[in-house]
């Protein structure tokens, strides 16, 4: 049965930019009812006003994602101004430079604080308001590499990985109920993740900018296109939605070379970034 986006009222995180606005965006020309979070005040208000632009209801939670307290309170804020909750979307995340050898134990926690178990609480958190209706889902952003786990992606790779299993699991477990989970992996989605990434004190900043903004020019899937194909996922209730052709070819590999993808995946981007 198709997703009925039409007054649904739908909570996403992450929203003020990137994936996270389109996605947004395009709920709001489906005629979806929009909750809106981030934690910059700035850009969640832009886009809610563009939201609004197209005549869709919003309202704007500003709130960190590592905030357990903020999460846990998130749902009665929501339910008492839309009065009901059809649709998660597990948007926000934020990245990491360095290896594992120079990034510390806090920021490794930092992240995974904030990309893996900032969705798991909004899942605890919201599954009550969700089970309330007849039809609700849930979307939770992975990533290519929730799928092939290069080098200098420690923190990334564990958070990614382990919200694919999460989800899995979960949909699994809610497999005879009303709500269906799809988890998302996109490859290279133009959004600012790569060049705003935490630099940690140990990691060579000057080196590490300009590989940076080598990887930025990897991303190069619209954030409209990659909102639209997840959203038609979710009308589908697909299980899993790949975003753009190098995570189709990630997925591909890691399926037929499981224990030496990573040297195919390394020659082709040398030759790219020469």
């Amino acid at each position: 049965m198709a997703f009925p986006f039409r007054d649904a009222v739908a909570v996403v995180t992450g929203a003020g930019g990137g994936l996270g606005q389109a996605l947004a965006l395009d709920l709001a020309k489906r005629g979806a009812r929009l909750a809106l979070t981030d934690r910059n005040p700035e850009t969640l208000a832009k886009s809610c006003e563009a939201c609004r632009a197209v005549g869709a209801e919003v309202s704007e939670h500003m709130f960190d994602m590592a905030d357990a307290a903020a999460v846990a309170a998130l749902p009665d804020v929501v339910v008492e101004r839309h009065g009901r909750v059809d649709l998660l979307v597990n948007n926000a995340g934020v990245a990491l430079a360095g290896t594992f050898e120079q990034i510390g134990l806090d920021d490794f926690e930092w992240l995974m604080n904030i990309n893996f178990y900032g969705p798991v609480r909004m899942c605890k958190a919201f599954l009550p308001a969700l089970k309330a209706r007849p039809t609700a889902h849930i979307v939770n952003i992975s990533s290519l590499f929730g799928l092939v786990a290069p080098p200098g992606q420690t923190a990334y790779c564990a958070a990614k990985f382990g919200l694919r299993g999460f989800s899995e699991s979960l949909r699994h477990e809610l497999w005879d109920t009303n709500i269906g989970v799809t988890v998302v992996h996109p490859g290279g989605i133009r959004t600012s993740i790569a060049l705003s990434a935490r630099i940690p004190a140990g990691v060579n900043s000057t080196d590490l900018e300009e590989q940076l903004r080598k990887f930025d020019a990897f991303l190069t899937t619209d954030p409209a296109d990659a909102a639209r194909t997840i959203l038609d996922g979710v009308d589908r209730r697909a299980p899993r939605v790949l975003i753009g052709a190098d995570a189709r070819r990630g997925d591909i590999l890691q399926r037929l070379m499981p224990g030496t993808y990573w040297k195919i995946m390394k020659r082709g981007l040398e030759r790219a970034m020469k």
